[in-house]
């Protein structure tokens, strides 16, 4: 079931929207766009997290209740100057990527959610390599980490191939390290 909430705003409303989503870093690769989130993405998010790949940072998830997640997400860009783009890649929504701090994190995390038919592309490398390069270079962080559910091998694989390295475990997940130098290819 779809909400009123999920539908684009028009007029003025979406004039402001899209200006909003202009002041948004948009970060450019050799082959991807991550970009403002917007309303229209949304499906792509509920696709991953309504589903038992949401298994991974706290679902499956009612609708309901990945549209909260979502906007969550996309507030502490107007919160904190941070939060989750959109990847596009080839004109399509590949994912997201997210650099951010959820209830009980530490220290700032770089989080990637992927659609099933984005993954073995190199499209999480090259988007979790662009937001933590803006993590590091232009918002001057020193530390940021990946909160990892230990059954998810994928993203510790990742994680490791970005550069970072295990360091313990906070409630339940392992924490990846990076540093602030280049990640592995």
């Amino acid at each position: 079931m779809r909400f009123a909430c999920e539908t684009p705003s028009t007029g003025a409303a979406a004039a402001l929207a899209l200006a909003l989503q202009g002041q948004l870093p948009l970060l450019v690769t050799e082959r991807l766009v991550l970009r403002a989130p917007k309303v229209e993405d949304f499906d792509a998010f509920a696709s991953i997290a309504c589903t038992d790949r949401g298994a991974y940072f706290g679902g499956p998830m009612t609708r309901e209740e990945a549209w909260a997640d979502f906007t969550q997400m996309t507030a502490t860009w107007l919160l904190h100057g941070h939060g989750v783009w959109t990847i596009g890649a080839a004109g399509d929504i590949a994912g997201f990527v997210l650099l951010g701090f959820e209830p009980g994190d530490l220290e700032p995390e770089l989080g990637f959610l992927l659609l099933p038919e984005a993954e073995g592309q190199g499209i999480a490398f090259e988007a979790a390599t662009a937001a933590r390069a803006h993590a590091f270079d232009t918002l001057g962080w020193t530390t940021l980490v990946s909160y990892i559910d230990p059954e998810n091998a994928r993203a510790a694989r990742l994680a490791s191939r970005l550069g970072a390295v295990r360091d313990g475990m906070v409630d339940d997940a392992q924490v990846w390290r990076y540093s602030t130098g280049g990640a592995h290819a």
